[in-house]
């Protein structure tokens, strides 16, 4: 499939929906925000830590930003992958996930099911680091699973869901992701767009691929 440019009216409907996606979705961060603190103030001492997450993703033109997540994870260091080489192996055998991790907290895993972890994505979709629909932004050390194709993969910004997203998510792995998220490039417009977050939504109240 051939890759083709956003017109000019697509650009300008995908970032009206992407401010009006990302308006309601930051006000519900809120108020998830306010209604999750007491399980992060008062969790067991091993779990207890900041409600957000931040880290390291790649936007448009190869451009750095910090992705927004509410922490599934107990507060650890690079140590930890020191002192558990196995679940570390696990980890990266598995395409940098697990489905038992030992490192989710309780209400982690709650989050994770219900993909809440991924609400606070939607401030990044308001300031402009993100789209509601594109590429999942990736890590530093995935940028390799793309080769010569990098550029590709940076010609549009990354969404808080996409294709790879709504056909098989943690199931699918590095190539064949790869190859499913730069195919968005290929197939996108409004109506695609609109299609994959329905398609979202579905997975979300069903919770399907989530861990």
């Amino acid at each position: 499939m051939e890759t083709h440019p956003f017109s000019l009216n697509e650009r300008f409907i995908k970032r009206t929906l992407d401010i009006i996606g990302g308006s309601i979705g930051s006000l519900i961060f809120l108020v998830l925000l306010i209604l999750l603190a007491p399980f992060y103030l008062f969790a067991p001492k091993c779990e207890r830590g900041p409600i957000l997450y931040t880290q390291k993703r790649f936007k448009k033109d190869g451009k750095e930003f910090q992705i927004l997540k509410f922490r599934t994870m107990i507060v650890h260091d690079k140590s930890y992958w020191i002192k558990h080489p196995e679940v570390y192996k696990a980890y990266r055998d598995n395409g940098n996930k697990l489905e038992n991790d030992p490192r989710v907290t309780k209400v982690g895993k709650f989050i994770r099911c219900t993909s809440l972890d991924e609400i606070p994505q939607f401030v990044n979709v308001l300031i402009g680091d993100m789209s509601l629909v594109g590429p999942r932004p990736i890590l530093e050390f995935e940028i390799s699973e793309y080769g010569e194709r990098i550029n590709e993969l940076w010609n549009t910004k990354p969404g808080i869901t996409g294709y790879w997203t709504t056909h098989g998510r943690s199931k699918v792995l590095f190539p064949e992701r790869a190859e499913m998220e730069l195919k968005y490039n290929c197939v996108h417009c409004t109506l695609f767009d609109l299609k994959t977050i329905l398609l979202t939504i579905e997975q979300v109240i069903f919770r399907k691929d989530a861990y």
